[in-house]
């Protein structure tokens, strides 16, 4: 019995990191309205969005570190690039690389950062403007 390929974690998993790194980016966001509204509530939120961050972090770390020790392991881009046979550990390998980036949420997770650090500079310069009148 030969040693266990890499998989992919469960979905749930996957899912519950997902949250952790909307409900933290949704944190450091949020900042921006208690430095306004609710300047108690800034400590407490800014906490859970690093603390959120590091878990959210620390995970797709270890994602990409199994990534690249698999691709490694296996030689992978040089049989890639020397057209080379892949043995069935090899097609394996790949297709776990692969199905890994395919059930990734990551990009969902970037898209969403993004839309709400718009937002969050637009409600800054709107509740500065707003603040200063």
């Amino acid at each position: 019995m030969g040693e266990r390929a890499p998989h992919t974690v469960p979905k749930y998993v996957i899912n519950l990191f997902f949250v952790i790194g909307l409900l933290s980016a949704i944190a450091f966001r949020a900042l921006i309205i208690f430095k306004y509204t609710r300047p108690e509530f800034l400590r407490p939120t800014w906490y859970c969005g690093v603390i959120g961050y590091t878990f959210f972090f620390l995970y797709r770390y270890y994602i990409a570190i199994k990534r690249k020790k698999a691709i490694d392991k296996y030689g992978l881009i040089p049989k890639l690039k020397g057209n080379q046979r892949l043995s069935d550990r090899d097609r394996e390998i790949t297709i776990y690389l692969l199905y890994s980036i395919k059930k990734s949420r990551e990009n969902i997770n970037y898209l969403f950062i993004f839309v709400l650090s718009i937002i969050a500079i637009l409600l800054d310069i709107f509740l500065s403007i707003h603040a200063s009148q």
